[in-house]
């Protein structure tokens, strides 16, 4: 079922994006997982298009926040303000409160607004003045920044970036490819014509779904070995939190289900591993000096730990 799924929006995403399996698939293990993605790239690869693309396939709604110095953290969440005709205060919601919503270029707004978007993202729900008020779902952030680029962004925060269940890349197109969208785009946008697929509701269903595919516990020994494996080595300053492994665990329980399998096997973790993990290390400076990546490293761990064999 949820492969079936997976397939049509895999499909009904390529009539606007060409090609680009892969990093439809990691959106579509995001969703199912309710999980946030961070896309991290240089601009005009798609990253916009993708994130529209995909709520239109989803029949969600889709808000974008173009993030900039000046924008406040009311900006992202809402605000009271007073009616004077009918003399009281309500509530206008901000463009968080939506079901799939791109924060455009998150490294250019100040920590405190990047900060606003931290209880939506973990808990699905808005504190404005004191009122709690719980989002819509399926809820989903997928927040672009442009790792190239550095004047006048923050780096975002480790309790932030940790909250992002997955980190992407896109990545130029082949020659191929580019020539395929140059033909493709040439009379018209077909972002706007692009029809839903699933519904809101049936989404939640396969989210729920995903819980029940079979996990072995040597797998899941496996998992939490990877993610120790992170914070002992002697390269790394920061390794993964429990959380990451959390969201590896239910990564690899998406990853296996998009793929027409109901159990999760060694390679699902291997796949979702430099996805889920690379983006939460905090290198040591020696090793940076020495020119080591976060990418390097998780490939030298998930070699390094032992996989569960068949007995």
């Amino acid at each position: 079922m949820i492969a079936e799924v997976a397939r049509k929006l895999r499909e009904n995403i390529q009539k606007v994006i060409v090609g680009k399996d892969e990093p439809i698939d990691l959106t579509l293990v995001a969703v199912l997982c309710e999980g946030h993605v961070l896309l991290e790239d240089v601009p005009g690869i798609g990253k916009t298009t993708l994130a529209r693309a995909l709520a239109a396939s989803l029949g969600c709604g889709f808000r974008r926040i173009q993030f900039t110095p000046d924008l406040l953290p009311s900006d992202v969440t809402g605000l009271n303000w007073f009616n004077q005709k009918q003399q009281e205060f309500e509530f206008r919601p901000g463009p968080i409160m939506s079901q799939v919503v791109l924060a455009d270029e998150i490294n250019r707004a100040t920590p405190r607004t990047q900060s606003a978007l931290l209880e939506a993202m973990q808990e699905r729900q808005l504190t404005v003045d004191g009122v709690t008020r719980l989002l819509e779902r399926p809820f989903l952030v997928l927040a672009t920044q442009n790792p190239i680029e550095l004047e006048g962004t923050f780096p975002l925060p480790e309790a932030q970036i940790d909250r992002f269940h997955l980190r992407i890349k896109l990545g130029y197109p082949s020659q191929e490819e580019e020539n395929y969208i140059l033909e493709r785009f040439r009379k018209r946008d077909p972002l706007p014509e692009l029809e839903a697929v699933t519904s809101p509701e049936e989404i939640m269903e396969l989210q729920a779904a995903r819980r029940s595919v079979r996990v072995e516990d040597s797998l899941r020994d496996y998992i939490v070995r990877v993610a120790r494996a992170t914070r002992e080595h002697p390269e790394i300053d920061l390794g993964a939190s429990p959380r990451a492994s959390l969201a590896l665990y239910q990564a690899a329980q998406a990853w296996a289900a998009i793929k027409g399998r109901d159990y999760v096997i060694p390679d699902d973790i291997k796949d979702m591993a430099p996805q889920v993990i690379t983006h939460r290390l905090m290198i040591a400076p020696q090793a940076e000096l020495r020119g080591r990546t976060p990418e390097q490293l998780v490939a030298d761990i998930v070699a390094s730990v032992s996989v569960p064999v068949e007995s």
